[in-house]
């Protein structure tokens, strides 16, 4: 079972690590990423950033995607990283029962930043993001943008008042 997804530029960083895996109690970590799935060095940097303990796996969004389908991980808790919004309404659309999903920190870093408008002070998108915005925001899965824990959560409808397309 996805306890959560994050939308996260970084992945796994010290955020991830050290606060959520805690805050959300999950044993399994999953990246959802097609480039990390590729690329070794990705992928040596998200294991040494993985807390000790954590089980982490790797895989592109549609590999990701047959695991969150197999029933026999059904009952695992699982807290999913993804670096796009669109990863992010993919797997929910694919995949029943996910509990949350978190825009956390995304966009700062795209190669499109000449047309992304920023949503807060860390969720900055494209005009294809903030259309996958929307549809997580339409998928009745709750959909927030929160940093830490300790922050308050920011609903999706509020970021997307901000947005124009």
């Amino acid at each position: 079972m996805i306890v959560q997804i994050r939308v996260d530029d970084r992945l796994i960083h010290g955020q991830v690590a050290l606060v959520w895996t805690k805050e959300l109690n999950t044993p399994g970590i999953v990246v959802a990423n097609d480039n990390a799935a590729k690329t070794k060095a990705v992928q040596m940097t998200l294991q040494m950033a993985t807390p000790t303990g954590k089980k982490l796996l790797i895989r592109s969004v549609q590999d990701a995607i047959r695991v969150f389908l197999d029933p026999r991980g059904k009952d695992m808790r699982l807290f999913v990283l993804v670096n796009a919004v669109q990863d992010a309404a993919t797997i929910v659309a694919a995949v029943p029962g996910v509990q949350a999903v978190n825009v956390a920190n995304v966009g700062r870093f795209t190669q499109d930043a000449q047309d992304a408008q920023a949503l807060s002070s860390t969720v900055m998108l494209t005009p294809p993001e903030v259309k996958a915005l929307r549809q997580l925001a339409a998928s009745g899965v709750p959909t927030f943008s929160q940093v830490l824990p300790s922050n308050a959560k920011q609903s999706v409808q509020s970021l997307l008042k901000n947005a124009h397309s």
